[in-house]
């Protein structure tokens, strides 16, 4: 029976099988390590000192969902975003970017309204909460808020999926699914031939 396997067919099944599987071992060592950064962000979010805003992108990340506070002095015009006030209500966050002393620039969420209406804010010292922007920027979450703005909600680590144990089960059944109707494949072939063996 050995002899009238497919040969090539047999390896590549094999080896997209152990890509699987590594595949699903991978998902769950980021599954530990995001479980470590969800725990690194809560205890953050408990710590009362002001850290300095970081410029270094290396930095940022470690600081995420800490308390900072910075002389801003505004470029360009408020820019609303969508997004939720303390309560869950869907609205417009108001945004500003901001040049800081060390010549360095940080976006700055100034607040939270029911309208698209340009806000005015002059600039000066800004306190908040450092919060995940797009992709793998940062941005100031102003607490309490500014330009007469109601408060915007709060970065919360909670908001963070950590899918990866779905995803590890997700390739190891890919992986046997794939065995599976491989077996089935070989059997039907080896019927059609005579041996069965």
């Amino acid at each position: 029976m050995m002899r009238r396997l497919p040969i090539l067919p047999t390896i590549s099944v094999l080896a997209a099988v152990a890509v699987m599987i590594a595949l699903g071992f991978w998902q769950l060592d980021r599954r530990a390590q995001k479980e470590a950064m969800l725990t690194r962000y809560a205890e953050a979010q408990t710590l009362s000192a002001e850290v300095s805003w970081p410029v270094d992108p290396a930095a940022q990340e470690a600081l995420l969902f800490r308390r900072t506070i910075f002389d801003c002095q505004v470029e360009g015009k408020d820019r609303p975003i969508a997004g939720y006030d303390r309560k869950g209500t869907v609205g417009w966050a108001h945004s500003v970017t901001c040049l800081l002393p060390s010549g360095a620039r940080a976006e700055v969420v100034l607040g939270w309204t029911r309208d698209l209406a340009e806000r005015q804010w002059s600039g000066g010292t800004v306190r908040g909460v450092i919060a995940p922007g797009a992709g793998k920027s940062i941005r100031l979450i102003a607490d309490p808020p500014l330009a007469g703005l109601a408060a915007s909600a709060l970065p919360d680590p909670k908001t963070i999926p950590n899918n990866h144990w779905s995803y590890a089960i997700q390739w190891f059944l890919f992986a046997g699914v794939a065995l599976v109707i491989y077996g089935l494949a070989l059997r039907k072939r080896l019927a059609a031939r005579g041996d069965e063996g």
